[in-house]
């Protein structure tokens, strides 16, 4: 006895002093649930804000394209105006000249037929003055016979005849030339309209390519703002991804140190029973799990990479997840067939022919509580915050445990965690 008790002593001091073989380091830092809550809810916010940025700015970018497409057309158009008014000018300017000529050749008709005019009114004067309608009598002078004073005659009324009939022929030189500078005129005031509506067409032109070009700056500063957005915001979601690895990391270390302190302690309380039974008759002990349990264990690890869905699962196998207005809508759970962490054990129980309400809370007063130090193969653990129930996972031995732990990930094994974990374990088998 008094050797038993020295070893049970020297186990006891082993877990407490530095340096001794059994002895574990100080914890590392154990991240709370709601510090995990929050890094994961912080990343998603800034994942989905990555993504609203990215299709902001794949509309940008498309609008971008429509702008640039609307520049080219507005370029396009200015140039036609462009074309249009040199062709305008320069049917102007011909008109011009034309109206000119026509205007000088009207002029010079017109001082000839005034100078035809004149003669004949001299012509006729001079007739009158010498009393006969046929010239003057000084053309009848030195004629020979009375045969020569009528061919003197026939004469002048041939040439007075001829005067009249150049003057009719000029005046209608005259009047055809009048009409042509008026046509012209005409002309020459309708290139003027065309080649002022396609100035105004040109300046109308030119305004729609400037509005065009600055709406194509704007829209092009909106999306390098954008892709300056998206680039910070993304810059935020690595280091919230970061920041969430980092305390899922410490999480993980806090476990391997609570699990191998959970080994220590399993061997020295395994060495002070050994030296305590030596004096006392060995007792045998029932088997940790039967056959029933195994079912359940089997069906459980049968899921491994099955999605989460929050309210997923029954008795049958996954179902298709429920809305709950929160996290697991932002994950699409109610889209997703899986399970959450109390389906998957109605899942698993259902097949050694234990029925579960799908509620971890109802879960944990489904069987009888044993403390965690008592735990065993198929026995369910649970953890809880503020006194409520939130979790559940199905023990499989050896400090690991197989759950569907929560939205975005998979049905999975892993080692058991024990902060926020529920001082008893259920055991319904």
């Amino acid at each position: 006895m008094r050797g038993t008790g020295a070893l049970a002593m020297l186990v006891a001091l082993g877990l407490a002093t530095p340096g001794l073989g059994l002895a574990v380091p100080p914890p590392p830092p154990n991240p709370s649930d709601a510090e995990l809550q929050a890094g994961r809810q912080q990343s998603q916010q800034a994942a989905g804000r990555v993504g609203e940025l990215a299709n902001r700015l794949a509309e940008a970018e498309a609008e971008l394209i429509d702008l640039q497409a609307r520049v080219e057309v507005s370029m396009e158009d200015a140039n036609k105006a462009r074309v249009d008014l040199k062709r305008a000018e320069g049917a102007y300017a011909e008109a011009r000249r034309t109206a000119e000529a026509a205007g000088v050749e009207a002029n010079v008709a017109g001082q000839r037929i005034e100078q035809h005019r004149q003669r004949l009114d001299r012509f006729v004067a001079g007739s009158y003055r010498q009393g006969s309608q046929i010239g003057s009598a000084t053309a009848f002078v030195g004629s020979r016979d009375p045969q020569d004073v009528l061919d003197r005659a026939l004469f002048l009324d041939v040439i007075s005849r001829s005067e009249l009939d150049v003057l009719d022929d000029l005046e209608r030189a005259r009047v055809e030339k009048v009409n042509k500078d008026s046509l012209a005129r005409a002309a020459l005031e309708e290139a003027e309209a065309k080649r002022r509506a396609a100035d105004e067409a040109r300046r109308a032109a030119e305004r729609a390519e400037q509005a065009a070009v600055a709406a194509q700056a704007t829209q092009a500063g909106q999306a390098r703002q954008l892709e300056a957005d998206q680039a910070r915001v993304e810059a935020q979601l690595a280091e919230a991804r970061s920041h969430v690895s980092g305390l899922e990391q410490q999480r993980g270390q806090y476990q391997d140190w609570l699990a191998a302190k959970e080994r220590e302690e399993a061997a020295a309380a395994a060495a002070a029973a050994q030296s305590t039974s030596s004096s006392a008759p060995a007792r045998p002990t029932a088997p940790a799990s039967g056959r029933s349990v195994e079912v359940v264990v089997n069906r459980a690890l049968s899921q491994l990479g099955v999605q989460y869905a929050w309210g997923g699962g029954n008795s049958r196998g996954p179902t298709r997840g429920i809305r709950d207005g929160g996290v697991a809508d932002s994950y699409g759970d109610y889209a997703k067939v899986g399970f959450d962490c109390s389906g998957l054990m109605i899942y698993a129980f259902a097949g050694a022919g234990v029925s579960l309400d799908h509620y971890s809370g109802y879960q944990y007063q489904s069987g009888r509580r044993v403390p965690l130090s008592q735990m065993r193969r198929g026995d369910m653990l649970f953890w809880q915050t503020g006194g409520r129930v939130h979790h559940v996972a199905l023990y499989l031995g050896g400090g690991r445990m197989v759950e569907a732990p929560y939205s975005g990930s998979q049905v999975r094994v892993t080692s058991v965690r024990y902060g926020g974990i529920a001082p008893y374990a259920v055991r319904v088998l």
